[in-house]
């Protein structure tokens, strides 16, 4: 599995361009599914958010970048469901669009879905936004719990080993300010990024790089604009 972690989506050429080379053959030639279960799980967000990410609507959107076919994963049926029946679909994909929301009510239904587990074992394109990006890491941070999970925690999926801050320095949102992350960065316990809606973080096997036409900034808290870093 290859992952695309973002901020805000598909937002510039250049993370468009990191999505093209994960997936290693065009959009067009692509299978996508959507998953849009954290989006009802978070205060801002819920049903009508649901609809714009699967319409495709406000444009530029990941789901219309023109695939050759979307279809939407709804992770909370999939137990009663039956692995035999929804695995060849996620098989079958090339990419999931994952969208923002509550990162641990999604990391919850991935595991009990049984979609975590299956996860590294298949040849995907993970492509995050925002709480979809934070399900992989370790933890979220107090600041970022909406959803109270069953275990107390702030405990992710921990499939990459560095935590996300989105929404670096968003206009209008006094807890994304640099302070802020540099606050919750100096308590999350791990490395850490955060990142604004200009940037993203490419993960493929070892490689971890940085995408940005933005403001992106490492837990020493050096700010960086619209540069790319790689760490191996």
């Amino acid at each position: 599995m290859k992952m695309l972690l973002t901020s805000g989506g598909i937002t510039n050429a250049s993370i468009r361009q990191a999505l093209s080379d994960l997936l290693g053959k065009p959009i067009a030639e692509c299978n996508a599914l959507a998953i849009p279960t954290a989006t009802y799980a978070h205060p801002m967000a819920g049903p009508k958010i649901v609809y714009q990410f699967i319409a495709g609507t406000p444009n530029p959107s990941m789901v219309s970048l023109g695939w050759r076919s979307v279809g939407v994963l709804e992770l909370t049926a999939l137990p009663s469901l039956g692995e035999h029946l929804w695995r060849p679909w996620v098989e079958d994909a090339d990419v999931l669009l994952v969208d923002g929301g509550d990162a641990l009510f999604l990391a919850h239904w991935m595991r009990e879905s049984g979609l975590a587990e299956l996860l590294p074992s298949l040849n995907i394109v993970w492509v995050g936004v925002s709480a979809g990006s934070m399900v992989m890491t370790p933890r979220i941070g107090a600041e970022f719990v909406q959803w109270a999970s069953p275990n107390g925690r702030d405990e992710t999926l921990g499939l990459v080993d560095f935590c996300i801050f989105p929404h670096l320095e968003y206009p209008g949102w006094e807890g994304n300010t640099l302070a802020a992350a540099e606050k919750w960065a100096a308590e999350i316990g791990h490395p850490s990024y955060a990142i604004d809606e200009q940037t993203a973080i490419v993960v493929d096997g070892d490689r971890v790089e940085i995408i940005s036409e933005g403001l992106w900034v490492h837990k020493t808290c050096e700010p960086h604009s619209g540069s790319a870093e790689s760490t191996d």
